[in-house]
Order: C-alpha cells, then sequence, then structure tokens
C-alpha cells in the first residue's frame, strides 16, 4: 500500500475525474488520472495504485475489456477495480464482474457511497498486501531455515564421518575449528596396538554369524574406553586396533594416558576371554604400545578418506604386539621412561622385529600404580 493510498481514476470525461480527484484528494488519497483503457494499463503498470476506478463506456478501449486485460496481467490483478457506469440497466454491470471487476458505482453517484466504496476496496487491497508480506516473510524464513537445515545435515554427516576415527570430544574440536587441524603434519605421539590371540584360527573354524558377534562384544568393551581416555581410533585392522594419542589435537601426558587406557583394556577383556573361553573359544589378547615422531594425515581419494599415522612408532607398536602373549601389555623403551614413576612394569629381553635393523629393548607393564 502507498502512504496516503494510491486511486487511479479513469474516466473519458475531464469533468468527471476533476470530481472524483477533489472528492478523493479532500479525504487525503492521492489521485492519478488516465483518459481511456489503454491509457489506465501503462499507468497502472507505472504507478501500481491501490485502487482503480474504471468507468465501463470509453474510447479505444472500454473499461470491460480493460479489467478484463488487468487481471490477466500477474502483476495488476491483485488491485481492486471499482466499474463506474452511467447505464440504468444491469447488462454492463454484469459484464464488468464476470470480467474481474471488484465493485461498481453508477452515475451520478452519491460521495457518501463513492468514499464507502472507495474505503472497503482500500481495506480488502491492505489485507491482500498484508497477506503477501507475511507470505514473503515466511517464504524468506522457510528459505533461511531450509539452508539452516541443510547446513546442519551437512554437518552432522561431516561429524559422523569425523567420529569413525576421532573420539566425539576431538571431532567436535575439530568441526569448530576446521579441517585445516588434519592437513599433513609431524608431531611425537603415542601410538597403543592391540588385538586377539588366536582369532585367525578361530575366524577359520567358526560360523561368520559366531565371528561378528565375538567383534562386536570386543569393539564394545574397547570402544568403551577409547572413548573415555579420548584417544583418535586410527584403523580397524581386522580384530585389531591402533589407537593415536597427542592427534590431531594435542594432550598433555599422552604416553600416561595411553598406557593407562592400555591397563584398563586388559582388565576389561579378562571376563571377556573367560565367557568366550566357556564357549569353546581360545581368545587372548595382547597390547603393544610405542612413543615417537611420527607423520599425520589424510588418506585415500575422493570420496574414501582415512586418518593414518605413518612411521616406525605405529610399526613398533604393532610388532610389540605381535610379541605380546595374553593378557601381557609390552611397551617400548620410551614409553615405559615416559611412565616408569606411574607404573609397575618388569623388563623383557631384546626382540628382533621384522622391520627394525637392531634388537628393540621392551618392557612389560603389570600395573598402574596411581588412579
Amino acid at each position: 500500500m502507498h502512504d496516503p493510498p494510491l486511486v487511479l481514476a479513469v474516466d473519458d470525461t475531464p469533468e468527471n475525474l476533476e470530481i472524483l480527484r477533489v472528492r478523493l484528494e479532500s479525504q487525503g488519497y492521492e489521485v492519478a488520472e488516465a483518459a481511456d483503457g489503454l491509457e489506465a494499463l501503462d499507468r497502472a503498470r507505472e504507478l501500481e495504485p491501490d485502487l482503480i476506478l474504471l468507468d465501463i463506456m470509453m474510447p479505444r478501449l472500454d473499461g470491460i475489456e480493460t479489467v478484463r486485460r488487468l487481471k490477466q496481467d500477474p502483476e495488476l490483478r491483485c488491485i481492486p477495480v471499482i466499474l463506474v457506469t452511467a447505464k440504468a440497466d444491469t447488462k454492463d454491470v454484469v459484464l464488468g464482474l464476470d470480467a474481474g471487476g471488484d465493485d461498481y458505482l453508477t452515475k451520478p453517484f452519491e460521495h457518501s457511497a463513492l468514499l464507502a466504496r472507495v474505503r472497503s476496496m482500500l481495506r480488502q487491497k491492505a489485507l491482500h498486501d498484508k497477506v503477501q508480506e507475511q507470505a514473503r516473510d515466511l517464504a524468506e524464513w522457510n528459505s533461511e531455515l531450509e539452508g539452516r537445515v541443510a547446513a546442519q545435515v551437512s554437518e552432522i554427516e561431516r561429524m559422523g564421518r569425523l567420529r569413525r576415527f576421532l573420539s566425539p570430544q576431538v571431532a567436535e574440536l575439530v568441526t569448530a575449528s576446521g579441517e585445516q587441524v588434519l592437513e599433513s603434519h609431524r608431531r611425537e605421539v603415542t601410538v597403543v596396538f592391540c588385538d586377539l590371540r588366536g582369532f585367525t584360527s578361530f575366524a577359520e573354524r567358526s560360523e561368520p554369524e559366531e565371528v561378528m558377534g565375538v567383534l562386536r562384544d570386543y569393539h564394545a568393551c574397547l570402544g568403551a574406553l577409547i572413548k573415555k581416555h579420548e584417544g583418535t581410533l586410527e584403523r580397524f585392522v581386522g580384530d585389531g586396533l591402533l589407537v593415536l594419542f597427542n592427534d590431531p589435537i594435542p594432550c598433555p601426558d599422552h604416553t600416561g594416558r595411553a598406557v593407562r587406557m592400555a591397563v584398563e583394556m586388559r582388565d576389561c577383556m579378562g571376563p571377556l576371554s573367560d565367557t568366550w573361553k566357556r564357549r569353546g573359544h581360545e581368545l587372548g589378547f595382547g597390547i603393544g604400545v610405542a612413543q615417537g615422531y611420527a607423520t599425520l594425515g589424510p588418506i585415500g581419494y575422493d570420496g574414501r578418506t582415512d586418518y593414518a599415522v605413518i612411521g616406525s612408532v605405529p610399526n613398533l607398536a604393532s610388532r610389540l604386539c605381535d610379541e605380546a602373549e595374553a593378557g601381557q601389555i609390552i611397551v617400548s623403551q620410551r614409553v615405559f621412561v615416559s611412565v616408569e614413576e606411574s607404573v609397575e612394569a618388569i623388563p623383557l629381553t631384546h626382540f628382533d622385529l621384522k622391520g627394525f635393523h637392531r634388537p628393540v629393548p621392551a618392557f612389560e607393564i603389570k600395573a598402574w600404580r596411581h588412579s
């Protein structure tokens, strides 16, 4: 709506236009004029008035055809039209209303009747404009909401991908900080590698459903502890798990945290191993822990990417795990030195490990002294 409301008066008689202009302007309305239907169409497109007072009998283009064209134009069809006729019969009025007119007046019209119909049509126009404005606002809100939902869905999907190998706390921090924290870099880390003793032979002689049941129990037991200690699950390797500490987000005392988790894993797996044994499955659990500098970052291809630790540290943790017997935690010398004051440990023989040119000193962790 214009402020004040704009009325377009259309009549081929200048005297009639003058009467309409004077009466409407006296009520505070703004008035524009047109002398025939063609001019009315042009002025309506130019001004977008709030109401059109349209004479029926005019040269070039009469009021009935004019209102028909107005209502066929998507930009103009919502402007209310009051038809004005000097004829006594109602034929032209009926034709005009059928063509899309909203109301009518007969000449000579009373001042009060004119103003009453104008006010009525302008109220309808104001209501229509308000509804249109609300519809636009609603469309904008819906669009904004759709954008937010799409962004949240994308964020959830991204979080889901991150949670495949990061703890929830780390995944949320990575999401907040951006994936640049996952770019390739070098850092000191502690790596825990663990797997089941006797799993290969068990899998060969057991039904797939039974194997998957054992893995579910196994992963549930260890997964809760990985989450508790905020480790980064770097990979599953069959029955093996590689858990990373101090990356992608640095954490204090990462070696101590890794060893505490390893001890709790061993303690958690004890009752589970006993349950499997009662079912006839001879499955033990061993752990290897190593500390040192490694290269870390994403590996893979478009559509399938993992976060990996590369270097001798994960290899050493895996080789120490291979040497561990059921229920044994074997750590490298650097790990032992980092946690020596907090653990009960015994030295082991030096191991000749594949991929390492010299014998590797190692220690067995018996217990963690402090809570």
